[in-house]
């Protein structure tokens, strides 16, 4: 798996080149998968959070390493994600005040940023 950066926010640029991929087979994931939604900035320029970048390997995996169609891939994507939000519940109360804050500013902040992309 790809060693990704410690970053909010990631150009398409750079993770196509973390993925080695090409940023047109991004965007068309992006069309196809709705769980990888990079918002946008005011240059309507496509900044991806460290969880897209995460779905994007595991489309990523899904589609090249383990024979996928796109179609089973994102039902392999829908059964994960309910799966997580079972998890998830559980693994909030493990993670450290300080943990919890980061997780909140960086949703502030995608959320900031899309409500300035919609002005």
């Amino acid at each position: 798996m790809a060693d990704i950066p410690d970053k909010l926010f990631f150009k398409i640029g750079e993770v196509a080149d973390l993925l080695d991929l090409k940023t047109h087979v991004l965007r068309y994931w992006e069309t196809e998968f709705t769980c990888l939604k990079p918002v946008k900035s005011r240059s309507n320029q496509r900044l991806y959070r460290r969880q897209d970048v995460e779905t994007a390997l595991l489309i990523k995996d899904l589609l090249y390493q383990r024979g996928f169609t796109i179609a089973g891939a994102r039902n392999q994507l829908d059964h994960k994600k309910t799966l997580d939000l079972s998890v998830s519940s559980r693994e909030d109360s493990s993670l450290t005040a300080q943990q919890r804050l980061v997780q909140i500013k960086t949703d502030l902040l995608v959320l900031r940023q899309s409500l300035l992309d919609n002005q």
